[in-house]
């Protein structure tokens, strides 16, 4: 039996006409209509790819608990979800809910590129990325333990979804390869080969 985790991004937060903002912990914001419908595109494709896991985990924030809701429900299961603030999106700091001209004003272009490419906190943002990490390995060391031979899955931000590369052992290697960037309602698949994790595949838009 495979032991596997799949990762997924929280749906869309913000509709046609409506300004992208960069939210955080601090900011709940609630699916549109859009995000609702690739929440359950997450479920179709899982379902329909026979990938349907056994345990289920979100961030407590509504746009990734919600994710995971109706993910479960286009699955046909009845599915628990567990609450997991390890999971929750980071806080922004003064960048928080602002729209992304304004951080870049404030932080520059180089200092985004470097957090879009090397997962590289920009200054002002309350992020630990060793604190992350260990989560990440943390959590990749429970499926290992107590969820051998299942299924894993995730519903996360991209902010903290990132970081779970290093579960390879070679987060550069992949960085370089894949990016490490993952769209709204898009999935990671890893798996444990032998005792490491093996990113399968990254940045998946179900269809």
């Amino acid at each position: 039996m495979t032991t596997r985790l799949i990762i997924a991004r929280h749906g869309n937060t913000f509709g046609p006409g409506d300004t992208p903002r960069r939210v955080g912990r601090r900011t709940d914001l609630p699916l549109v209509a859009s995000g609702e419908a690739q929440a359950r595109r997450i479920g179709d494709y899982l379902r329909r790819h026979q990938m349907v896991p056994d345990v289920v985990f979100a961030a407590p924030l509504q746009r990734s608990y919600d994710t995971a809701r109706l993910a479960v429900e286009a699955l046909g299961c009845d599915l628990p979800i567990t609450i997991d603030a390890r999971f929750n999106e980071i806080d922004y700091g003064p960048d928080e809910n602002q729209p992304e001209s304004t951080v870049v004003a404030r932080i520059g272009d180089q200092a985004l590129s470097d957090w879009n490419e090397h997962a590289k906190v920009p200054p002002g943002w309350r992020a630990d990325p060793l604190a992350i990490i260990g989560d990440w390995l943390a959590f990749g060391d429970t499926c290992r333990q107590s969820f051998s031979g299942r299924t894993a899955l995730v519903v996360t931000s991209n902010g903290i979804a990132r970081f779970a590369p290093h579960l390879s052992g070679d987060f550069e290697g992949f960085r370089r390869e894949h990016g490490i960037k993952i769209a709204t309602g898009a999935l990671c698949f890893l798996r444990m080969r032998g005792s490491q994790w093996a990113v399968e595949q990254w940045n998946i838009r179900p269809t």
